[in-house]
């Protein structure tokens, strides 16, 4: 999801994302939530955080509140390190709409977070 809020916010913006643990495909309740909203990330792909650790990137964000403590040491040039912490929605129990409800509630979180770290290190420049 934070992938999408940053492509949406700026195309000219190159972003990856990886997990420590990727899944097969996106999950479709990511898909379908940041779908209401009008973005469509049915087309991406879960990467390995592996791919990537030897890349220069000039910032590293983990999302994921587990992600913080498993995510690898990156050994290609990193300028910024950071961490904006979300409960993974993939977690959340009971009825469709409960899960899908955790799901925007963390979209929503993901977005005003993204927004705000976009507005204050990358718009500007």
């Amino acid at each position: 999801m934070a992938e999408g809020f940053l492509r949406s916010f700026d195309s000219s913006l190159e972003v990856y994302s990886a997990g420590t643990y990727p899944a097969d495909k996106v999950n479709p309740n990511s898909i379908i939530v940041m779908k209401e909203i009008g973005i469509d990330i049915s087309s991406h792909k879960p990467n390995d955080v592996s791919d990537y650790i030897n890349d220069s990137f000039d910032y590293v964000i983990t999302v994921c509140d587990n992600a913080k403590d498993a995510c690898p040491v990156f050994t290609g040039k990193v300028k910024n390190n950071l961490h904006l912490g979300f409960p993974d929605p993939a977690d959340a129990k009971g009825s469709k709409e409960k899960i899908l409800n955790e799901y925007r509630e963390v979209r929503d979180e993901i977005k005003s977070s993204f927004k705000y770290f976009y507005d204050t290190k990358l718009k500007s420049k």
